[in-house]
């Protein structure tokens, strides 16, 4: 499928404009509208995955690991919309390798050690420090 097609198959029925705002949000995507989704680079295949966000506006957004293999430019550009989700409302799950970005994104953290909840409150009360040991299985 197309970007194009991509976009509109997420597209609410009888809504207008929603394409059209994934597309100003992500210039690139506009420029590959016609372009098979699968011959994206990574970071436009986030972004179009990202461009959800402008289609359904939705309540909750889970992300794996959106900044994996991406030029640190990418990434910055995906986490201002991030950003923007969540002050539209929107509740982030988000798995990062980057703890200090996810920590900054954050208004709540859970920290997993082996598949038990090892941690849980504000990122102010967790240094990434504290969170690498724990990804790592060492003392902090």
């Amino acid at each position: 499928m197309t970007v194009d097609e991509n976009l509109r198959m997420q597209t609410k029925p009888n809504e207008k404009g929603g394409v059209d705002a994934a597309v100003d949000a992500f210039p690139r995507l506009a420029q590959r509208r016609r372009q098979l989704a699968g011959s994206l680079s990574g970071g436009e295949q986030q972004m179009l995955a990202l461009a959800s966000m402008y289609l359904g506006r939705p309540e909750v957004v889970l992300l794996d690991e959106v900044s994996m293999g991406l030029a640190p430019k990418i990434v910055d550009e995906l986490y201002v919309h991030l950003r923007k989700a969540a002050a539209s409302g929107a509740a982030l799950l988000l798995v990062e390798q980057y703890v200090s970005r996810a920590l900054n994104l954050a208004q709540y953290v859970y920290v997993l050690k082996k598949g038990e909840v090892d941690f849980v409150g504000q990122p102010c009360e967790l240094g990434e420090s504290e969170v690498l040991a724990a990804y790592l299985g060492v003392s902090a």
